[in-house]
């Protein structure tokens, strides 16, 4: 019998052997998962724009580290107690499916945290220098950013988090992604800037390789205790070589 096969009798997140329970062993992967996936995110941040110091002022290769990288470090703890509490909730899940789910929301993340973050830059540091120019509006961009980002935040945080049918939090997650497109789509049209779009593209597909890394650690972490119940774990069939061998 495999070793990795779940033992009978023994449902998911309970304790074996008085050891850690399933289910907190998925939690401190699912941590360990997003510092990688938040470290990718980042080295990305900085490779990706590279290209662009050979061009123009050198404006993208600058702003983007900069500013993904000061949403990195805020993001950083609260990114590590939702990791853990995403664990603790949820099952494993297909790694195709769990990678999928990952890069898309990191992209989401990556684009709409370019836009915040161009926004709250002008409120906390001075002589900021703002893609976008937001601050021109004074409260009413509470409105234009504040409260679509709120929205989107909730939206896919309860498709995440719920335990409703994979289409229902399918459809939770992406109208919030949607929400969250539209905003960044709402800002360019108030004030359009080349190269503030193509940055905000670059964070977009920076987010999605951090939250591929991210995504393959939710698929996975927890072992074969959190396979969700009644799933068939489908394993590969041993090869004739394999068979042969002694």
């Amino acid at each position: 019998m495999s070793s990795r096969r779940r033992r009978s009798g023994t449902p998911a997140g309970t304790r074996e052997g008085g050891g850690i329970q399933p289910r907190y062993r998925r939690a401190f992967g699912c941590v360990t998962w997003v510092n990688m996936g938040m470290l990718v995110f980042l080295a990305a941040a900085y490779l990706v724009p590279l290209p662009f110091r050979f061009f123009g002022d050198g404006t993208i290769p600058t702003a983007i580290p900069f500013r993904l990288t000061l949403f990195g470090l805020v993001a950083f703890l609260p990114g590590v107690l939702m990791g853990a509490y995403l664990g603790v909730r949820t099952y494993r899940i297909e790694h195709h499916r769990g990678t999928q789910i990952g890069a898309g929301i990191g992209a989401v993340l990556g684009w709409t945290s370019f836009f915040v973050v161009d926004w709250l830059g002008t409120f906390f540091l001075e002589g900021w220098a703002s893609f976008f120019g937001l601050e021109r509006f004074g409260a009413l961009t509470f409105l234009m950013v504040g409260l679509p980002v709120l929205a989107a935040t909730g939206l896919v945080l309860y498709g995440l988090y719920s335990r409703a049918p994979f289409e229902r939090r399918k459809q939770l997650t992406l109208a919030g992604s949607g929400v969250a497109v539209l905003l960044g789509l709402g800002v360019l049209a108030t004030n359009f800037d080349l190269l503030g779009a193509v940055a905000a593209l670059m964070s977009a597909v920076c987010g999605a390789m951090g939250g591929w890394v991210g995504g393959s650690g939710y698929a996975r972490a927890g072992g074969d205790d959190m396979i969700p119940p009644g799933a068939v774990i489908r394993r590969p069939e041993e090869s004739p070589k394999s068979n042969g061998r002694g």
